[in-house]
């Protein structure tokens, strides 16, 4: 699952020992190289897709991490970039890679359940992040980014198909979650990465309450399943104008 260049198994347990905030810094300088980084196919995919019903003048990446989404927003905005994370370690990363010519980009470091920014943005994506959020946060997520986007603005994210009841992929991901919650129920400060509690219909359902207008866009690239469904798609949420 890690490439020569991540962490070991040693650092991987200090992290998950860690909050969420202070494990982020640890990981940061090898995050691009473990699989909790969207894979660069995700990203091409949904970067395709945004190029479909650009351009955007602003775009904002939530949770951006060490700026990959970053670079997805800079194919598909003319004016400015920016990226928001709570790990400073990770936004460190960040600003050190090179980024070829194009839209300004800047860094904040920002809780994203309290943004601040004013209504400034077209665009706003996240990549990999909503595990970190306990449902009943999601409400007032939804509200944050309705409150940095302009009239008809956009809020975008890709969302994998879950692997179905007795796959290995089913059993791997319970067992993740399993741990996860024994390791918060005898270890503080607790540590939220529960991404089975991100279901699509309750998200579709609270962005709808949030205001947004919400379309599903299948991403071709990554085929159907056998009934037909698509393995990846971009939830696209949208604002009035």
């Amino acid at each position: 699952m890690f490439s020569p260049e991540g962490p070991s198994l040693r650092e991987l347990a200090v992290q998950a020992l860690s909050s969420v905030e202070r494990g982020y810094d640890l990981l940061a300088p090898k995050f691009d190289h473990t699989p909790f980084r969207t894979p660069d196919s995700v990203l091409d995919s949904v970067a395709r897709a945004l190029r479909r019903t650009g351009p955007f003048d602003a775009g904002l990446d939530l949770c951006c991490g060490t700026g990959a989404g970053v670079d997805v927003l800079a194919g598909v905005c003319r004016e400015s970039v920016t990226g928001v994370d709570f790990s400073a370690g990770m936004l460190d990363v960040a600003r050190e890679r090179e980024r070829p010519a194009g839209p300004r980009v800047d860094w904040v470091r920002a809780d994203a359940r309290a943004l601040p920014f004013r209504p400034a943005f077209d665009l706003v994506v996240s990549f990999g992040a909503f595990g970190h959020f306990l449902p009943e946060e999601l409400p007032g997520l939804f509200g944050q980014v309705r409150s940095v986007l302009r009239p008809g603005g956009r809020f975008a994210f890709p969302v994998v198909a879950p692997p179905r009841p007795g796959s290995l992929g089913y059993w791997m991901l319970l067992g993740f979650d399993m741990v996860m919650r024994v390791r918060n129920a005898v270890w503080r400060p607790p540590f939220v990465m529960y991404y089975r509690a991100f279901r699509l219909g309750e998200v579709r359902g609270e962005l709808e309450r949030a205001g947004f207008r919400v379309e599903l866009v299948a991403l071709p690239e990554f085929g159907r399943r056998g009934d037909g469904s698509p393995r990846v798609r971009m939830v696209v949420a949208r604002l009035p104008y």
